[in-house]
């Protein structure tokens, strides 16, 4: 890619995203200055930049053991490793392919890459604490998956992504926390810790652009995800939820008042 390419902030963004080494990207993304100009408004649809290792594998087939084993904490820590990898992808995915937004949008989903960044950089740091790095187990690709479904609706891309599955880690990130502490493992809850802090700030933005979007197309928020789920066949919410940290991540009262009325539905089945 030349060097005038490189001056724009989505261009910059662009390269980064069809990285295929994890390091590298990490890098890149890390790198990206936020005072460039913002660039061209078109759509750049390229093609996302993995490593050939993990091995992508059906969900079922991603290794697991007891996270009180040291062998268990290093395959816990390696999906976590893989959803955070795929996380920078997805904010990449956000700044390049969806044209004609406020340019605050692209500055906040620069933030978010670089926040995802230095949380694959922190947890392949615990990988190699257990004498492991990234790439060693296979993984599951279900957050890249619904990207690709979601690849022509930004509304359905918020809704699905950041709303819906980054949400659950917020739902689920204390319970891993405190067994990863229960274990010995303080330095990676203290990680965990990190990564919960910044995601209720990640979900928060999606949440944000997520009515805007809404309010530009005179829809009612609970309405609009409702949809989304159906129309993109999308795995339900679970509880329990995380309904602190889902406030503090902008989810309104309404909706808070819908999950709680998914949760006793769910707890009575």
């Amino acid at each position: 890619m030349g060097s005038e390419l490189e001056q724009t902030l989505r261009q910059t963004a662009l390269q980064a995203l069809e990285c295929k080494d994890s390091l590298e990207k990490v890098r890149l993304v890390l790198a990206i200055d936020v005072s460039l100009p913002l660039g061209s408004q078109a759509s750049f649809c390229s093609r996302v930049g993995r490593p050939d290792k993990p091995e992508l594998v059906h969900p079922a087939r991603v290794p697991t053991r007891k996270v009180s084993q040291p062998v268990g904490r290093g395959m816990l820590l390696h999906s976590l490793a893989h959803i955070e990898f795929n996380a920078i992808n997805l904010a990449l995915d956000l700044l390049v392919r969806f044209p004609f937004m406020p340019e605050q949008f692209y500055l906040d989903w620069l933030k978010v890459a670089k926040e995802e960044a230095l949380h694959h950089s922190l947890l392949c740091d615990r990988l190699a604490a257990y004498e492991l790095t990234y790439g060693d187990y296979p993984a599951h690709d279900g957050l890249w998956q619904m990207a690709e479904k979601t690849k022509e609706s930004l509304l359905a891309r918020l809704a699905l992504v950041p709303r819906l599955l980054e949400a659950r880690g917020l739902d689920v990130s204390p319970a891993i926390r405190e067994k990863l502490a229960a274990a010995g493992d303080m330095e990676s809850a203290k990680v965990l810790d990190i990564i919960l802090r910044d995601e209720i700030g990640h979900v928060a933005i999606g949440n944000r652009w997520f009515n805007e979007v809404c309010n530009n197309e005179l829809r009612d928020p609970i309405e609009a995800f409702e949809y989304c789920l159906r129309e993109y066949t999308a795995p339900q919410p679970r509880s329990p939820f995380n309904f602190k940290a889902r406030a503090q991540a902008g989810f309104s009262e309404e909706e808070l008042a819908w999950l709680m009325q998914v949760e006793l539905e769910q707890s009575a089945q």
